[in-house]
């Protein structure tokens, strides 16, 4: 589970993150990042940056029933929480699940969340 200070809570965060337009896709899931001290889209003001990178997940009704979403969600939370030391602190991350996610592997979401926010940020995760 991620602690509260590693999530995005507010609306104003999360079209923050997608209008940033930095994304990349892969047949399960479309990650959004937006690096530390950049400024927010539309404003000139800069974001307030914090000791560890901060996710959200999308996890809409068009990836199955509650049950289904749910679980899609708890994967997606225990990748992120791995990968979080290899973030650079003060990165913003959106996770949204598309419909083939509920029917992938732990080990096809890992790699794709993997490969996504590795080709977003130049490293290899």
């Amino acid at each position: 589970m991620l602690p509260s200070h590693m999530k995005l809570h507010r609306p104003e965060e999360f079209r923050a993150v997608m209008r940033s337009r930095k994304k990349k896709g892969s047949a399960t899931v479309v990650v959004h990042y937006l690096s530390p001290g950049t400024g927010l889209p539309g404003s000139s003001a800069v974001r307030v940056t914090t000791p560890s990178p901060r996710f959200g997940l999308v996890v809409g009704k068009n990836v199955g029933n509650a049950v289904t979403r749910h679980r899609v969600s708890r994967r997606l939370r225990h990748i992120l929480f791995s990968l979080a030391p290899a973030i650079e602190p003060g990165s913003d991350v959106v996770v949204r699940a598309l419909p083939a996610a509920a029917s992938a592997s732990g080990k096809e979401l890992d790699n794709d969340v993997r490969t996504a926010l590795g080709r977003l940020t130049g490293q290899r995760l």
